[in-house]
């Protein structure tokens, strides 16, 4: 079998041969079909480019002979024809104005064209050879088309204005009409104000307010720009691509304030930068609404001169000068050596006339001062917010320390040393103040801050709203310190008489005095000192009922706590220098041999003091009750009565 296989394996092989050569001639006309179509491609688009460079220059070349009155000759204007463009009027009806634009926006799409072409025919030798062509027919549209949108800005035509926008959209050259924009219609007018201001300054008046100028710039705007303004934003024209606003008025008005103000963007004077800022928000608010959408507004705040115009406004500089200024006003007033009351004629009592203390009336000034209209910018009113708080928390170190150093503990801070030397009276008007600020600090003052920040979200408001709440908590911490430190004032005094009850060991062992009576004179001085002071003008007109109380409670409490202290120790003196006396006794009588006597049957001078100390203790409850407060309900004189009272009465407080 041998050579029949090797006859169909030569078949095979030659049958494989020809298919093989088959395939290889019928893929060599296929690529040489590609490469003809792709020759054929360049070649079409050659021949594309070749005929869109030729039809845009004879377009071009027709420019010249159409009537036109863009032409200036000596600042004034030359018209081809005797007819003026603006009354003359084609068959159709269409100004040669317009019929002349309508040719560019023609050239500007067949330029469209032209570059697509060349954008895929790049390398090529014969587009290279026509490129001084191309740049040459770009040079003559652009002069051509600034012409003719100078024209009919001049003008006012809305036809031309449409088309010229579109042979700029067409040929990707929004910038250029932008720019033609701002300097044939933005900059003249704004160089006028520029004048008139350049001309104010010499007469003396201030040269860096801004006011003034954008109430013009606008009065310009709805004037002269309102028309391509509403052009270059109408609905689906495709004419979106313009930024006027930005590019045009936004950037020939910072331009000229860099030139000429300088200064109005300058912080170290914040009256006037504020002015000036808010005046500058508020004509970018302007121009925002001439935007058609929140897309364009987006895209407004987006570009790069409304960018570079909000970088002139050194906001942070400009709370620093505020802080320094509304901090050192608190700090200057709460380093002052003594407390300083307001008169009746100043300044300060018209602004705050509740307050007392010229210390307190500057911090709710300074407050105030941080959320004026004249002093707070909305885009830190966090910081002035922390501001307010720190201003809260200095005015409450500043109590605190003060009465620190009253209990002899030095005060790295000055302006503590008051303290010292000050009565019940002085701090019952820090009182008097410290409840007068809590009250407008979380009461009409957060209605002032809520208003201010109205546009924040709720979550915002309630941080804020709690902020403020625990600074006005921060002001009634101070409120205990100032009421102990009355108390331990009344109580000092009041322990000059309580020095009595140990004079009474000396009466009745340096005399044969009788069993007692009445009550000793010294205790009705015990509370007189409570008294004055509760009964006091001051008390009763600067300080409320719930503070009076807790004052009279306080310091009943601790002369009470005081008085039981020596009334102990006098008690627990005498009954060992009775039980010494006693012994001492039954060994003289032992010695002696007598029998214990009448003397057994005396009353002994141990129960003559605790007659004497029971009798003081109950007019002093007495005393007591006359303020108000029941001796039963005071746990100290409880304890007092229980080491005074006879064992038949230990349990029945009875005054």
């Amino acid at each position: 079998m041998r050579a029949p296989l090797l006859g169909l394996r030569e078949k095979i092989a030659a049958f494989r041969g020809s298919v093989e050569a088959a395939l290889f001639a019928l893929r060599s006309g296929l690529q040489q079909r590609s490469d003809a179509a792709s020759a054929r491609e360049v070649l079409e688009l050659l021949l594309d480019t070749f005929h869109v460079v030729s039809k845009v220059e004879k377009l071009i070349k027709v420019l010249p002979s159409a009537p036109s009155d863009w032409q200036k000759e000596d600042g004034g204007v030359s018209l081809r024809s005797s007819v003026s463009v603006e009354n003359s009027t084609q068959q159709d009806g269409t100004t040669m104005r317009e019929t002349q634009s309508m040719l560019l926006e023609r050239i500007a799409s067949e330029m469209n064209r032209l570059k697509f072409y060349m954008a895929h025919a790049q390398n090529l030798p014969f587009v290279e050879n026509m490129e001084k062509r191309i740049q040459s027919a770009n040079v003559l549209l652009d002069a051509s088309l600034g012409h003719s949108f100078i024209d009919g800005l001049n003008n006012s035509d809305t036809s031309v204005l449409y088309n010229c926008l579109r042979a700029y959209a067409a040929i990707d050259n929004t910038k250029s009409a932008e720019e033609i924009f701002r300097t044939t219609i933005v900059a003249p007018f704004i160089h006028k104000i520029v004048a008139l201001e350049t001309s104010n300054n010499a007469a003396g008046s201030s040269g860096d307010e801004l006011e003034n100028d954008y109430k013009q710039i606008k009065h310009f705007i709805a004037k002269d720009c309102k028309m391509l303004l509403g052009i270059s934003s109408t609905d689906k024209s495709g004419l979106h691509v313009f930024d006027f606003l930005a590019n045009s008025i936004l950037k020939e008005v910072l331009s000229a304030i860099q030139k000429v103000k300088p200064g109005a963007f300058s912080p170290g004077r914040p009256t006037q930068f504020l002015k000036n800022y808010k005046a500058s928000l508020e004509f970018l608010a302007y121009l925002e609404g001439y935007c058609p959408s929140r897309t364009a507004v987006t895209k407004f705040r987006t570009e790069a001169v409304y960018i570079e115009f909000m970088k002139q406004w050194n906001v942070g500089v400009y709370f620093s000068l505020r802080f320094q200024e509304i901090a050192g006003a608190l700090d200057s007033a709460l380093t002052s050596p003594s407390l300083v009351f307001i008169q009746d004629s100043d300044l300060d009592k018209r602004s705050s006339p509740n307050l007392i203390l010229r210390q307190s009336a500057t911090l709710l000034e300074s407050l105030r001062s941080c959320w004026e209209e004249d002093v707070l910018v909305f885009s830190a009113a966090d910081k002035f917010l922390r501001l307010t708080l720190q201003l809260l928390s200095r005015y409450c170190v500043w109590v605190s320390s003060s009465l620190h150093t009253r209990r002899g503990n030095p005060s790295p801070s000055p302006g503590c040393d008051w303290a010292v030397s000050a009565t019940t009276e002085d701090f019952v008007y820090v009182i008097h103040d410290v409840n007068d600020l809590v009250s407008e600090v979380c009461g009409d003052y957060l209605g002032h801050i809520s208003r201010h920040l109205s546009s924040c979200s709720t979550e915002v408001l309630d941080v804020v709203r709690t902020s403020m709440l625990q600074g006005g908590d921060k002001l009634k911490e101070v409120l205990p310190l100032l009421t102990n430190t009355i108390i331990e004032i009344i109580v000092d005094k009041s322990v000059e008489d309580l020095r009595q009850v140990r004079g009474i060991t000396t009466t009745y062992r340096m005399t044969n005095k009788p069993p007692p009576v009445r009550h000793s004179p010294y205790v009705v001085g015990i509370l007189r000192h409570v008294k004055a002071f509760l009964e006091g003008d001051k008390a009763t007109h600067y300080l409320t009922q719930e503070t009076r109380e807790e004052i009279l409670l306080g310091t009943v409490t601790d002369i009470t706590r005081r008085y039981y202290e020596s009334a102990d120790e006098v008690v627990s003196l005498a009954r060992r220098t009775e039980s010494s006396l006693q012994q001492f006794r039954r060994k003289a009588q032992k010695r002696a041999g007598a029998a214990s006597g009448a003397s057994d049957d005396n009353v002994s001078e141990t129960d003559k003091m605790c007659m004497q100390l029971f009798l003081d203790a109950q007019e002093y409850g007495r005393n007591i009750a006359a303020l108000g407060l029941k001796p039963a309900d005071i746990p100290v004189y409880c304890s007092l009565w229980q080491c005074v009272a006879p064992a038949d009465r230990q349990n029945t407080i009875s005054v």
